[in-house]
């Protein structure tokens, strides 16, 4: 298989997958593209992108499936919406970027497979505003810094602490991850945006895994073995990314 249909193949997986759980999938667009080679500077702007379709996309399915609660999203929103636009001036070096993406697709493959699933028979408690607040301070920066929404973390949060239940979840994370996605995409602009001409393509295909995957997630069952090969390859994008790292630049 060439480049290109390895590149389109793994674009779609990981936005059927991501959008059928409320996310954008930036983390997995990175590692692809990562993967296959894709210049540095192309790669945060070009995950910011088909974030925001994808997200956009799976919380239409979410909101129109009744699932979304404004109370739960909005406390996270206020403050992400600056800090990812200042997150994006920030620039890591590239060891350091590359481990903490890896982290954070082992994050996003526990939240896929079901890790973070909070027990049904709990009780949803009521989130403390300022607790809204201060995580989603510390999420909007994050996003803008690695070019993430910041949903593959956010999920988990809201989950773990019993704000929510899986589809009120995931519909907060999806426009959550839009939003954010959108300040970091303002925030690249003003230092001069630069996208690959392949970029209308890529988005056709992760717009339709995106379509399929949220109307799967919002409506259906879930499919235990696309989500366990979709694990399996993240899990080796991640280690890829961390351990090369390591190999080519030990800690002293």
């Amino acid at each position: 298989m060439s480049v290109t249909l390895s590149i389109l193949a793994l674009l779609f997986v990981v936005a059927f997958l991501y959008s059928s759980v409320g996310h954008g999938g930036a983390s997995g667009y990175l590692a692809v593209l990562s993967l296959m080679g894709v210049s540095a500077v192309l790669m945060r702007p070009t995950a910011l992108m088909l974030n925001i379709f994808v997200a956009g996309i799976s919380f239409f399915q979410y909101y129109r499936s009744g699932h979304f609660r404004w109370k739960l999203f909005y406390p996270f929103a206020i403050l992400s919406l600056p800090m990812a636009y200042l997150g994006t001036f920030v620039t890591l070096d590239p060891v350091i970027y590359k481990r903490i993406l890896g982290i954070c697709l082992i994050i996003a493959v526990l939240r896929i497979v079901g890790v973070f699933n909070r027990r049904q028979d709990k009780p949803v408690q009521n989130m403390p505003v300022i607790a809204g607040l201060i995580i989603g301070a510390a999420l909007g920066f994050f996003s803008g810094m690695i070019g993430i929404g910041g949903g593959i973390i956010l999920s988990p949060v809201i989950l773990l602490m019993n704000w929510g239940n899986l589809k009120e979840t995931s519909a907060v994370s999806a426009l959550f991850i839009v939003v954010n996605s959108m300040a970091g995409m303002l925030g690249i602009w003003k230092q001069g945006l630069v996208l690959p001409p392949q970029i209308y393509l890529w988005l056709m295909v992760a717009i339709g895994g995106g379509l399929l995957g949220s109307y799967w997630g919002s409506r259906k069952a879930e499919h235990r073995v696309l989500k366990s090969v979709l694990a399996v390859v993240l899990l080796f994008a991640a280690a890829k990314l961390i351990f090369d790292g390591m190999i080519n630049n030990p800690l002293k």
